[in-house]
């Protein structure tokens, strides 16, 4: 049985060694300071954005990378606590960025599941683009994958027919059909539905763990029944959307695969979902020390099982988020750290932890995950003070929500109870959980259910508001690459190189967001800037956009790059190859960052239109950082 520390080596050992000699992409922090329009990165894929449209990549055109990544959707909340779902995981990847093609990246996959990692060939089962008005169906794909089963004996066979399938695990030897096609809503893949977006077919695989942990009449390899779970996906980036929004082919045809790290964990260790693994076991164990309740009963899921798989995951996330140098707040990633941590005490009450526990949580991250990130271990103290914190906080305004539920209780008509709406305002006022308002009032099933009816109405109100505010304030694919958007990318290494002229030298960036509408940056400062402060600022960017200083992307060694001085991002490793963007002449620059781009040739482009930089906003964020939102008007 491989650990997952053994796990990680052999990715890595396997990717790099030859024939496929890919570069190591660093794990990057999962706040993505640089050129970001996504609140945490989502997937292994973000370092490489940049790239995927033809820029050169210092470490080459093939690359691998282990990626810790954070989804933060509320649908994606509400599906943990079953076996495999999580919103903190980690992403192995490989890219070919217009090198290998899929005829060698499918074979090496399936050398990589079988020969490195011992996986049961007739367990490997696999999905492929069926194929429409957008492109034809992924015939080469389909061949590829017959042949690659056919050398690790199993004679696979292409089936229209995706519910035919195995009845059990026992009849799967043997059993013909493993490549099934899905239409684009499941086998497609593209970032946003705007011109120069990048799109094509994908290729899943699923291996069978033999028991369904729902159960249904029919099955399929891409259902939610957690029989079939998904280990990996092969992204053919084949298709580029044109001007007038017809998908055309890509000169330069990418391969991104990414794979479920924990899902891969929990099946060469035997187990049928990831909480068993090495990885949150020890998590699991430290809950159940804590509250005194059992994870399972004789090997069965019990009434508090969910709760401990809650508790792991966010425990996980939180821990990572405050380790990434996040603290709560009621804003951005600030908000999503504090909702994490409010939920990990909701669910600690489930399992009767009335006393604060999330800083034992935490410690039991750290311990576990500290070899593959030694961040953990750096920050740990910091990471438990804060956790502890908030903690106590939300309990003290769960206390508040108390009252409040007493006081709006109190003056409704004898005998009435507060409606869902009612409930859902206590909830979004004082952070106090629907159930323990249900619990409180001791009301009756029928009465729990209309009250629960109501409360998800409010809620959805209020989320597809949030979400109208979100698509605004973050819109774009993943990495924003329109005209008005590079204009602000150039402006925003303006801004610093100002800010740290102007007003303090010791100003580093900590975080910033930029839309085609402004630009957001976030800084260390114990102060806000004063009004002559911040017209200086301007009038020095300004004074830059109007000399035409040329803006040059230059590849060098890293250590040279910090000698130069060059900024980094925040909490970035790098590796030894580094791309900076210098603006001004080289030797005598007046910027240099690490940075992937995009950005402007030369500052008059900023200007465009007779357009000058502003600071809109400027704001606290937290302790010692400051945030100013700027734009070009």
């Amino acid at each position: 049985m491989l650990t997952s520390r053994e796990v990680r080596e052999k990715f890595i050992e396997f990717w790099t060694q030859s024939p496929r000699h890919c570069g190591v992409v660093p794990n990057m922090s999962l706040v993505p300071n640089v050129d970001s329009t996504l609140l945490f990165v989502n997937s292994g894929m973000f370092p490489l954005v940049p790239y995927l449209g033809g820029q050169p990549h210092p470490l080459g055109k093939r690359l691998c990378n282990i990626q810790r990544c954070l989804r933060t959707n509320y649908e994606d909340m509400l599906e943990v606590g079953d076996n495999r779902h999580t919103l903190m995981f980690e992403m192995i990847g490989d890219w070919s960025l217009g090198d290998f093609t899929k005829e060698e990246q499918i074979p090496w996959i399936m050398e990589l599941w079988v020969k490195v990692y011992g996986m049961d060939p007739s367990r490997l089962y696999v999905s492929v683009f069926a194929g429409d008005e957008t492109a034809p169906r992924d015939d080469v794909a389909i061949e590829t994958w017959k042949k690659v089963f056919r050398q690790y004996g199993v004679e696979a066979e292409f089936c229209e027919d995706v519910y035919n399938l195995p009845p059990t695990l026992e009849q799967s030897k043997g059993w013909k059909p493993h490549i099934f096609p899905y239409n684009k809503k499941k086998n497609w893949w593209q970032r946003a539905e705007a011109p120069g977006e990048l799109g094509g077919p994908t290729s899943e695989m699923f291996y069978d763990l033999g028991v369904p942990e729902r159960i249904q009449e029919t099955y399929d390899i891409n259902d939610d029944s957690g029989r079939f779970v998904e280990i990996g996906n092969n992204v053919f980036m084949e298709y580029k959307l044109s001007p007038d929004m017809k998908w055309e082919p890509l000169a330069q045809k990418n391969i991104d695969f990414g794979g479920g790290f924990e899902r891969v964990c929990m099946i060469v260790q035997g187990k049928t979902e990831i909480f068993e693994s090495d990885i949150y076991r020890p998590i699991i164990d430290r809950v159940s020390a804590l509250s005194g309740r059992s994870y399972k009963t004789e090997g069965k899921e019990n009434d508090d099982t969910a709760a401990f798989r809650v508790i792991a995951d966010h425990g996980r996330a939180a821990t990572f988020i405050l380790a990434d140098g996040v603290s709560p707040s009621n804003k951005d990633q600030g908000y999503i750290l504090r909702r994490f941590i409010r939920r990990l005490v909701r669910f600690g009450k489930k399992l009767g932890l009335e006393r604060e526990f999330t800083a034992e949580v935490a410690d039991a991250v750290i311990n576990t995950l500290a070899h593959a990130y030694p961040h953990l271990e750096e920050n740990r103290q910091v990471v438990l003070q804060k956790i502890h914190d908030e903690e106590v906080a939300f309990n003290q305004t769960l206390a508040k929500g108390l009252k409040e539920l007493s006081k709006i209780q109190s003056q409704l008509e004898p005998g009435k109870l507060i409606s869902g709406d009612q409930a859902f305002f206590i909830y979004e006022s004082y952070g106090f959980p629907l159930e323990l308002t249900l619990d409180e009032l001791k009301v009756t099933e029928e009465q729990a259910k209309e009250i629960t009816k109501e409360f998800a109405a409010a809620e959805k109100r209020h989320r597809e508001l949030s979400r109208a505010g979100a698509e605004q304030k973050f819109k774009g694919g993943l990495a924003d690459q329109s005209r008005e958007t590079t204009k602000l990318h150039t402006a925003h290494h303006l801004l610093l190189a100002a800010m740290q002229k102007i007003v303090d030298p010791n100003i580093r960036q900590k975080g910033s967001n930029i839309t085609a509408e402004r630009l957001r940056m976030d800084f260390n400062l114990d102060r806000k800037m004063t009004p002559d402060e911040i017209a200086k600022v301007e009038e020095m960017v300004n004074q830059h956009i109007s000399e035409s200083l040329p803006v040059v992307r230059v590849e060098m060694p890293r250590e040279e790059a910090e000698a130069l001085g060059a900024q980094m991002e925040f909490g970035a490793k790098y590796p030894d190859i580094v791309s900076v963007y210098f603006v001004g002449d080289q030797k005598n620059w007046l910027s240099a960052e690490f940075c992937g781009g995009p950005h402007v040739e030369s500052t008059a482009e900023i200007g465009e239109g007779v357009k000058r930089f502003k600071i809109q906003k400027q704001e606290n964020v937290g302790a010692g950082i400051k945030r100013v939102k700027g734009a070009l008007l």
